[in-house]
């Protein structure tokens, strides 16, 4: 079995437990498109010649973006917030609070590193003015992810970030491109909507036009598509069609400790033998 690397980044819905079973229904292409690029498990665990990771949170983009371009000068500045005396909750709340304050990308990039780290359960989300507000996460001693960065760095010669919406990230794919959809997850019931970690969230609307647009580029323009999402219902109505295939998961983000059971996820792949004639 080849060896997994794991994201520098704590993330909701990570996919690193999932890469091989998604390594096996990723299609063979040029280049990989993540529109929901996340903590970047997809691209650190595959090879593809090149890469167009996107994601509508300008912080994680422009942390990207530094490590790829920087990372000797962006380690030794993070790496300082990694100490016994910035592992306190006066100290989490300053940072956060100068990570909110902050124009400079620099010094964001080194402040989100320490919040993801340090915050309650490596959750990112965000309040209505924008601001970052993840509690802080009282743990013994926050790892450093310092070899993460730099596997992530060498691999991201080979990536092109973008900070768009997956409607663009789609725009941009072209023949030879694999597209991999992660989106927020469809909530497992009405009450279980903790899908909002940026802006407004992702509502059911967004989840049915990911599922066209996904159709769309694969039968109308020969680009394959595969998503990820819980396997429920509601999503195998959305994808009908697709070539539907189920995973069981560890879900690792949860409110409780006894809510982290193995749940069910579905594996939905538009390709040229997309079947219309599900849709009379």
């Amino acid at each position: 079995m080849t060896m997994k690397q794991r994201a520098f980044l704590k993330w909701a819905g990570g996919k690193f437990k999932l890469m091989d079973d998604l390594r096996r229904h990723l299609p063979e292409g040029k280049r990989l498109v993540e529109p929901f690029v996340g903590a970047g498990s997809v691209f650190l665990n595959t090879q593809y010649d090149a890469y167009l990771l996107c994601d509508i949170n300008q912080d994680l983009i422009g942390l990207y973006k530094i490590v790829k371009a920087q990372p000797e000068e962006y380690i030794r500045a993070a790496r300082a917030l990694f100490c016994d005396e910035m592992n306190a909750k006066d100290a989490y709340y300053d940072i956060r609070s100068r990570f909110n304050k902050s124009k400079d990308p620099f010094s964001r990039a080194v402040y989100f590193l320490y919040l993801n780290r340090h915050g309650f359960n490596g959750l990112c989300r965000y309040n209505r003015k924008g601001e970052f507000n993840v509690p802080f996460g009282s743990y013994k001693k926050p790892y450093f992810p310092e070899q993460e960065i730099r596997a992530f760095s060498i691999k991201a010669q080979r990536a092109e970030f973008r900070c768009i919406s997956y409607e663009q990230a789609f725009e941009l794919a072209t023949s030879g491109d694999v597209i991999y959809c992660d989106p927020p997850y469809a909530p497992l019931s009405t009450t279980a909507s903790f899908t909002t970690y940026v802006g407004a969230g992702f509502t059911l609307d967004d989840q049915a036009l990911l599922a066209r647009h996904s159709r769309h580029i694969a039968v109308e323009r020969g680009i394959p598509v595969l998503i990820s999402n819980h396997d429920i219902p509601l999503t195998r109505g959305l994808y009908l069609g697709a070539k539907l295939e189920t995973v069981k998961v560890q879900r690792n983000i949860s409110q409780k400790g006894s809510g982290r059971n193995k749940v069910d996820e579905l594996m939905a792949l538009y390709d040229e033998t997309f079947h219309l004639e599900a849709l009379d």
